[in-house]
């Protein structure tokens, strides 16, 4: 990317723009997080076959996210969000519309492929931020992803509550949320490859460096996929809830892990990478034991809570540690993401699958499992000092397979 000197004003406001984009991109999975159940029953889809549909936004972003590198290189970071951001919100129209399996699965691939562009897009620019303020923002930002999803999910939980369609209710958010991305668009950074600079690759594999980070990161990313996905389910299934009850439990867990996220960078630089994420797995181990063992809302919802206290901060985390792991970081990062939304592309299709065949109170069983899995690996986290590397957006996006 060509090299430009941005004064301290335009970085904050660069820095609130692409925070706002965060919370906008939180909104639509917030939106359609609370609405799962009406989706189920619209599509007259049972356990199993919801887990597979679940499983499609995840293989949508993980064949589209390295286009997100490609398209930036071509049209220039600004442009290329504004553009990715707006397919992303107006995607959220689609899995409402569904009325079988089949479509709901083409809904839901579309629905991931939007998302997962748009996520590389707007977490390369938080990157390029951070660098050029050299203050840690990442938490912050990925804090603000969390409370766009709190908003989303609220209005969700209002709108369940009061019987809506969720067609008419996923028509007016997007229509919302996409104004307000286009808007917030105007004042990210606006950074340009070089004539000579080469295009970024389609595909690499993982460095060795990434992967005992990145299955930190698959821990954390399963236990948030299943509780977004499945915690309404939870508690209308197995503890027989208004559809409005459900909807609050992922309010619940979307608030804590805002909450958790936004005051991220202070925890961390306060205890430290590793303290943070062992003390985040014992909170959400608990949760997870909570949620299995719950017999009122209540405490299912209680878990829920302390599952999106405890995993909050571990992402951010994961791609901090990966930038300062070895001599290519641009390439660990890249590298953090693909088994992050590996964890992602399993998590729903895996706790249906484990639920048709057991029960949800099992297939939480499961995240528990790997909640301790946070206490257990957290010293990978373990990388050097806050300082960081210099990535561009392109290049923190897809990373370059020559040595």
């Amino acid at each position: 990317m060509g090299e430009v000197v941005y004064d301290m004003r335009e970085l904050k406001r660069a820095r609130y723009a692409v925070a706002a984009v965060f919370a906008v991109h939180g909104a639509v999975t917030g939106s359609f997080a609370t609405r799962v159940p009406w989706i189920q029953d619209h599509a007259s889809v049972g356990a199993g076959q919801l887990g597979i549909a679940l499983a499609f936004p995840a293989i949508g972003a993980s064949v589209a996210m390295p286009l997100a590198g490609r398209i930036s290189h071509t049209f220039g970071a600004r442009t290329a969000l504004r553009g990715l951001i707006s397919l992303w919100t107006l995607a959220l129209i689609l899995p409402s519309l569904a009325p079988n399996l089949y479509t709901l699965c083409l809904a839901l691939f579309t629905f991931g492929a939007t998302a997962g562009m748009a996520d590389v897009a707007m977490n390369a620019l938080g990157v390029e931020v951070e660098n050029r303020l050299d203050k840690s923002i990442m938490s912050g930002l990925h804090g603000m992803w969390s409370a766009g999803a709190l908003i989303g999910s609220a209005a969700g939980t209002l709108a369940a509550h009061l019987g809506s369609d969720a067609r008419l209710h996923h028509a007016l958010a997007a229509a919302v949320l996409t104004v307000l991305g286009l808007v917030a668009c105007q004042w990210v950074l606006d950074i340009k490859p070089t004539e000579d600079e080469e295009p970024p690759p389609r595909f690499t594999l993982p460095p060795r460096s990434a992967l005992l980070i990145g299955a930190v990161g698959f821990c954390a990313v399963f236990a948030e996929g299943a509780s977004l996905d499945w915690s309404a389910v939870y508690l209308r299934d197995q503890l027989d809830t208004s559809a409005g009850l459900a909807a609050a439990c992922t309010t619940g867990f979307t608030l804590t892990m805002a909450l958790a996220r936004i005051a991220g960078d202070r925890i961390v630089d306060r205890f430290g990478a590793v303290r943070t994420v062992r003390v985040g797995g014992v909170c959400a181990a608990l949760g997870g034991l909570l949620v299995v063992v719950a017999d009122t809302p209540a405490v299912a919802m209680g878990g829920f809570a302390l599952l999106g206290l405890g995993i909050a901060v571990v992402v951010p985390l994961c791609f901090a540690a990966a930038g300062r792991s070895g001599p290519n970081p641009s390439q660990a990062i890249a590298g953090v993401a693909t088994i992050t939304y590996t964890s992602g592309l399993v998590a729903p299709g895996a706790i249906g699958t484990l639920a048709q065949a057991t029960s949800l109170v099992v297939s939480f069983g499961l995240v528990t499992v790997l909640a301790c899995g946070l206490v257990a690996f957290a010293g990978v986290l373990r990388a050097g000092d806050r300082g960081r590397p210099k990535v561009s957006p392109a290049s923190a996006a897809v990373p370059d397979p020559r040595p």
